[in-house]
């Protein structure tokens, strides 16, 4: 650091560390830009499709992760590059907004910069080849809803949600069980939806898993699973048409706010005292008997006095149950969490039809069972699975799931999957190009040439020859005029993704295409990077 004074006299301070900046300018920059984000895009395309391959993440204190889902290998990854981030960023924005589609927005990115590449060595300026790409982006979303089909489902008949639904959860490690677990989400999502508006609250459907068992015993229950068990052994394990006291208020006697010390120098003192709780325990397990419940379930602990009194009393209880799962209990049920005992009135009980323990194998894990609520729209998916990554890679599947069955509830239009939708749009854009008199038609031609990447990727993961599989669907689909075919990676024997039944939805394959390019623009016109120097 050094002292130096300007034409004023006004002195200013030189820092040293200034000068050891690095800075990248132009096309170098730009250069630079797009392959880190290349980079990130190369590392999910062999996790894309029904074939794709499946990545083991393990974190810095040791914790494994097995999974195909691109925003959980993103974000897993902890990527330092700065455009790389912006990767890890839209792939989350996908997941946010579509809940499915995080590998194929970024890959689709990574192929839209990579022909961009090749524009810029030809002197085309950055801002030439990201309007182009606008342009383009706005021809294939025009065509997507052109090409789209409206399917009619209602709560009787669900099928064509639940064939979408397996369409997404075929890519995924509980594809051999994807009947069942698309069946599991339709019936969950139409549970809680609301069909007149068209709305679907998630946070309604509780995920619970357990590790032991077999992929094929997850189920679905029409009511709450709590992971705890009733809080004295001889209390009752099942307890029919039950009356729920939701309290948020300790089972003990009232501690005084300020310190306070208690003189106990007698035996009859400390028997007046030991009398007193046991009247205080008393008033309160009779106030929740006065009211009619017949179990109580507590947010706080209570301890061994409280407990015994319970039992003795015929007063089934729950305790150390968390806010959320209180919050659950209480729409389900229909109740009112009370935080004092005097409020408790018996409108404010909640109501369920059983309430049941269970035990799994041979471990001393208990759950709790509230099902037949008086509110059925809270529900919970229990899976069970052979491992821990297992179950938990399942919850992330089904979440997709979720997601695509709330989506077509909102929005009941479908596009064909297998990369048909890709190959179509291309070859719109790629028609569309020739009637734009500037430089933008060649970005329009490089953005159709970069969606045939998509395709390309779903045929090379399925071990079919990726160049040859896709010129001939897409002379295919010139030929017939018909934007339904794509890559057959199940080898089913026909390309047409109608018989196939593997559809994806409308506004999940928009919000790709655009995401994509978003992202793609703003890289390309990032043209100086000036980094901080790296301290020695």
């Amino acid at each position: 650091m050094a002292l130096a004074f300007d034409e004023f006299g006004r002195p200013f301070i030189i820092i040293r560390e200034q000068e050891t900046k690095s800075r990248v300018k132009g096309l170098a920059a730009q250069k630079a830009n797009i392959l880190a984000a290349k980079s990130v895009a190369k590392i999910l395309r062999s996790s894309l499709g029904p074939k794709g391959m499946d990545k083991m993440l393990q974190s810095g204190d040791g914790d494994v992760t097995i999974t195909n889902d691109g925003a959980t290998i993103l974000e897993q990854m902890e990527v330092e590059n700065r455009v790389g981030r912006l990767m890890v960023d839209l792939s989350k924005s996908q997941d946010f907004e579509i809940g499915d589609g995080t590998t194929g927005v970024v890959v689709t990115a990574g192929a839209l910069l990579e022909q961009a590449e090749a524009l810029l060595d030809r002197g085309i300026h950055p801002i030439r080849v990201a309007e182009g790409y606008e342009m383009a982006s706005k021809i294939a979303a025009a065509h997507l809803d052109a090409i789209a089909e409206t399917f009619e489902f209602s709560r009787d008949n669900f099928e064509p949600l639940v064939e979408t639904c397996m369409t997404t959860l075929s890519s995924k490690i509980v594809g051999r069980c994807k009947r069942q677990m698309a069946e599991i989400a339709v019936q969950a999502v139409l549970a809680v939806a609301d069909l007149e508006r068209r709305d679907v609250n998630l946070e309604l459907i509780k995920v619970e898993g357990k590790t032991g068992g077999r992929l094929e015993e997850t189920e679905l229950v029409r009511g709450i699973i709590v992971d705890k068990d009733f809080s004295h052994p001889q209390m009752p394990k099942r307890i029919e048409n039950a009356k729920i006291a939701i309290l948020t208020c300790p089972f003990e006697p009232p501690k005084p706010k300020t310190k306070h010390k208690v003189d106990i120098d007698t035996v009859e003192k400390y028997q007046r005292l030991q009398e007193s709780e046991r009247k205080y325990f008393d008033d309160m397990v009779q106030q929740c008997k006065d009211a009619g419940a017949t179990l109580v379930i507590c947010q706080w602990g209570f301890d061994d006095e409280a407990n015994h009194l319970l039992m003795h009393r015929g007063l089934p209880a729950v305790r150390w149950v968390g806010g959320v799962e209180l919050e659950l209990i209480a729409i389900a049920t229909g109740g009112r969490i009370v935080p004092r005992f005097q409020e408790l009135t018996p409108e404010k009980l909640g109501k369920a039809g059983v309430v049941r323990e269970k035990a799994f194998g041979t471990t001393k894990d208990r759950m709790l069972y509230i099902e037949g609520c008086a509110n059925s729209r809270a529900v919970t998916i229990f899976i069970r699975g052979g491992s821990k990554m297992m179950v938990e890679e399942t919850k992330r599947s089904l979440h997709d799931a979720l997601c695509v069955a709330r989506n077509l509830i909102r929005d009941n239009h479908i596009v064909y999957g297998g990369g048909s939708a890709e190959l179509t749009c291309s070859l719109a854009v790629e028609a569309a190009a020739d009637k734009v008199p500037g430089v933008e038609q060649y970005a329009m031609r490089a953005f159709a040439e970069a969606l045939e990447v998509v395709p390309m990727a779903l045929a090379e993961n399925s071990g079919l020859p990726p160049i040859d599989t896709v010129s001939s669907i897409k002379a295919q689909q010139v030929k017939e005029n018909c934007p339904y075919l794509g890559v057959d990676c199940m080898d089913a024997g026909t390309n047409d993704m109608r018989k196939q039944k593997v559809f994806e939805t409308l506004i999940g394959k928009k919000q790709q295409l655009l995401l994509a390019t978003q992202v793609v623009k703003m890289i390309l016109k990032i043209d100086d990077v000036i980094s901080p120097s790296q301290y020695e």
